[in-house]
């Protein structure tokens, strides 16, 4: 009843006077009838008093329960992600690891929800007498009653966890998916969560023990920076550690592979280890694409993800002030980000190629999606847009550069998380609206640099964007490189070549020898000889079942 005081004093202002008049010219004259007026008021005062103190507890509840139910909603369109991840993985590589790849997922959201509610949550906890470090409250939930948040910050974890999927895949040992899911959702992203968002993180733009980093920390809202970047560089250690593809950049040494052997010798004396096709045996030319064989999956994926992200950034707005403008506002700036990097990547790689692309649209779309998921709660419209449409240079420059440094990483997660993250981040910085920040962080003093702010805001978000990368570098790349040091990344060359749905699962990706695979293991049973197989568009016309098409490519 927050209009009681307002009963009240319209009841002493208007209704004594009249009361009192209308008791004098029809009763009697005297005091007798002001009195009764003031007496009226006093029972309705009361009575407003009584309605206020009920109403308080049940205001809160609502508010509590209108909380809670946003983050499970928010939290389901996140987890629903893991399957657009897994659809864009199994879609982007070959016929015959399918199923692989989709037991990978399986594998690594498992992993980390077992140890992110072991010790991931507490280390990124918010509780009053954490350190600007870490976290160290509630290890397997102990006396924490919001269960609701757990869950809405393992989705975040567990999206973390899938963008080295993608990185590894077609080529690494299963093991290695559920170790290093582990480490990444037990320790090195709760570490980083922690340093974000917490209340007593070292760079977070909420922090309210102890100063912020120069005055304001790092604004990033959705996890550009703490999810995005850290899964991406942690999938670029295992890549470049293990390798790539057989075949992928023809039958000789790459400089990478010479780096990678030469490291793995000063280190460990095994540059034997280093297993890729380095003798000749698989000749595909330089490059070779090694093209996905399910667009429909790749389409499906990507609808998946950027319905997730509905989740991912305005589910983010659930604890600050009129949370109502800024999910719209953050609503709005995500679609158009991701709506301008797909466009824009789309005509540029028909000039590129000189034909339309499927995946390339699909991975610039979400190229802009990882870039507004730090600024969209700050940035205005326009700026979403030109955030976006730079996105997409950002995942085709870093396309270039991973290519002309014979990096393969089949699902371009290196360069879509950690290039087109830290635009997001950088771009902060220099575009954040005074009067949003102040919205939403309650920040005075710090904004864009391009809206005059000065550089405090861009210094807090450079120096963050560094220690993310020292810090997951240091942790993921020592875990990959000890992974390669006993064997326990890559899978054998005859694994690879044959395809990982026989060898590993000793099964089919698709039934009734609708796959590449399928013709494959049926080539090779006569002949007795592993063949490197890839995607229908490269069966003969008579390997092909009833109703396939070579143009299943991507």
């Amino acid at each position: 009843m927050a209009s009681s005081p307002v009963l009240v004093s319209s009841c002493r202002s208007s209704f004594v006077p009249n009361f009192t008049r209308l008791f004098e010219n029809t009763l009697a004259p005297g005091g007798g009838a002001a009195s009764t007026g003031e007496l009226f008021c006093d029972e309705i005062d009361s009575i407003a008093a009584k309605l206020a103190e009920v109403n308080s507890p049940i205001k809160d509840l609502t508010e509590a329960v209108g909380t809670s139910f946003a983050l499970v909603a928010a939290l389901h369109m996140i987890f629903l992600m893991q399957g657009g991840f897994a659809m864009l993985c199994a879609g982007s590589t070959r016929a015959k690891n399918t199923m692989n790849v989709l037991l990978t997922y399986i594998a690594v959201t498992a992993s980390s929800a077992m140890f992110f509610f072991i010790f991931g949550f507490a280390l990124s906890s918010d509780a009053p007498d954490d350190n600007g470090f870490m976290g160290g409250s509630h290890f397997f939930l102990d006396n924490y009653r919001r269960k609701e948040m757990w869950m809405f910050r393992w989705a975040f974890a567990a999206a973390a966890a899938a963008i080295p999927s993608g990185s590894l895949a077609e080529r690494t040992q299963l093991m290695t998916y559920i170790i290093y899911a582990t480490l990444l959702s037990a320790f090195v992203y709760p570490v980083v969560a922690h340093w974000v968002w917490s209340s007593s993180g070292w760079l977070s733009a909420t922090r309210v023990v102890g100063g912020r980093l120069f005055g304001s920390g790092m604004i990033d809202f959705g996890g550009s920076g703490a999810v995005h970047v850290t899964g991406g560089i942690a999938g670029f250690w295992g890549t470049f550690i293990e390798g790539p593809r057989l075949g992928r950049f023809g039958a000789h040494l790459t400089k990478i592979n010479k780096m990678q052997m030469s490291l793995s010798e000063c280190m460990f004396g095994a540059a034997e280890r280093v297993r890729f096709d380095a003798k000749g045996s698989v000749t595909l030319g330089i490059p070779s694409e090694l093209k996905g064989h399910n667009v429909v999956l790749v389409v499906l994926g990507t609808f998946f993800v950027w319905f997730g992200w509905y989740g991912f950034n305005p589910g983010s707005a659930t604890d600050t002030t009129r949370t109502a403008d800024v999910v719209g506002h953050v609503s709005t700036t995500t679609t158009l980000s991701g709506a301008a990097a797909g466009i824009t990547t789309l005509f540029v790689k028909k000039m590129q190629k000189g034909h339309w692309s499927v995946q390339d649209v699909c991975n610039g779309l979400l190229a802009g999606l990882v870039t507004i998921t730090s600024g969209c709660a700050v940035v205005e419209h326009w700026a979403a847009i030109l955030t976006g449409f730079v996105a997409a240079w950002v995942l085709i420059g870093g396309n270039m550069a991973m290519e002309r440094w014979e990096i393969d990483d089949p699902l371009e997660a290196t360069q879509l998380h950690t290039g087109c993250g830290a635009w997001g981040v950088l771009v902060t910085g220099l575009l954040a609206k005074p009067g949003f920040v102040k919205e939403v962080y309650g920040i005075h003093g710090r904004y864009g640099l391009l809206y005059g702010g000065g550089g405090k805001l861009l210094a807090a978000h450079l120096v963050g964007l560094f220690c993310i990368i020292v810090w997951v570098s240091v942790m993921m790349g020592s875990l990959f490189l000890l992974l390669h040091r006993f064997d326990l990344l890559r899978i054998s060359k005859e694994q690879e070549t044959e395809g990982l749905n026989m060898t590993i699962e000793n099964g089919l990706g698709y039934s009734e020898g609708s796959s590449r695979g399928r013709a494959s293991h049926m080539k090779s049973a006569k002949t007795g000889k592993a063949t490197d197989t890839g995607s229908i568009s490269k069966l003969e016309p008579e390997q092909l079942p009833s109703g396939s098409a070579g143009s299943n490519s991507v």
